[in-house]
């Protein structure tokens, strides 16, 4: 298992349009990926379940990964949720 923080950058956090990049680049890995916010865990890979964490700027997110190419995974998702989702 692998995990890394991000905080999210977005001017607009998470609504469809974001979140569905989100997604895309997520089923790209093998591994499982969960996106920790809070207390919460929401899969990375599911639309529903992103759009469902109600995420906005500057909210700290925790990427976890497990599986093959987990450490990549999180590291490539945690620099795409800071520097590449854009509204």
């Amino acid at each position: 298992m692998f995990r890394k923080e991000a905080t999210l950058s977005n001017e607009t956090g998470l609504h469809a349009r974001p979140a569905s990049m989100l997604v895309k680049e997520a089923v790209k890995y093998g591994c499982d990926i969960k996106i920790i916010k809070g207390e919460k865990q929401y899969n990375a890979k599911s639309i529903m379940s992103i759009l469902s964490m109600g995420a906005v700027k500057g909210d700290a997110l925790i990427i976890q990964t497990e599986g093959p190419d987990a450490e990549r995974a999180a590291l490539e998702l945690a620099d795409f949720i800071e520097n590449k989702i854009r509204d």
